[in-house]
């Protein structure tokens, strides 16, 4: 009898155990969703600078679908919308790529990332005097994204927006 009690105590152990390890992708204890969608977003800039615009569609496309699985699960992270906005703009869906750098600038309005891209789309879409606001708000920060938005407004730097 307490043999049989063992063996099924240790049955379950064994099997819950498994379970638990195989559901655990999102736990912290591997990459999360978000985490990957960063890796394909950083390989896509790599290919964009070796002029390989197919490859880096692919990556952008990956990305934007595990970060929109990312945002349905931890909705309102200014970080995970800025990389919407992005995925979004760089896949040519200016107006939805606009939408999610707008949520995110309403939960961060000094969002350093989010406000450089948002400037670049504005430039993009022939409004600089907004992306003139945008580099208003990244004056004040003495970061590179100040600079690179100052010479794509300015001209002087050609940029795949």
């Amino acid at each position: 009898m307490i043999k049989k009690i063992f063996i099924s105590l240790l049955y379950i152990a064994l099997t819950t155990t498994n379970s638990i390890a195989a559901g655990s992708s999102d736990s912290g204890s591997s990459k999360t969703k978000y985490d990957i969608a960063v890796s394909h977003i950083k390989a896509a800039k790599k290919f964009e600078s070796q002029d390989n615009s197919k490859e880096a569609k692919k990556k952008y496309k990956k990305a934007q679908k595990l970060l929109i699985q990312s945002n349905k699960k931890f909705p309102n992270k200014a970080d995970t919308l800025n990389y919407l906005g992005f995925t979004t703009r760089k896949l040519g869906d200016y107006e939805n790529g606009e939408k999610y750098y707008l949520e995110g600038l309403a939960i961060d309005p000094t969002h350093i990332g989010i406000n450089e891209y948002l400037g670049e789309l504005y430039v993009a879409t022939n409004r600089v005097n907004l992306a003139i606001e945008r580099l208003e708000i990244l004056k004040a920060c003495n970061c590179e994204e100040y600079q690179e938005l100052k010479e794509i407004i300015e001209g002087k730097k050609v940029s795949k927006y």
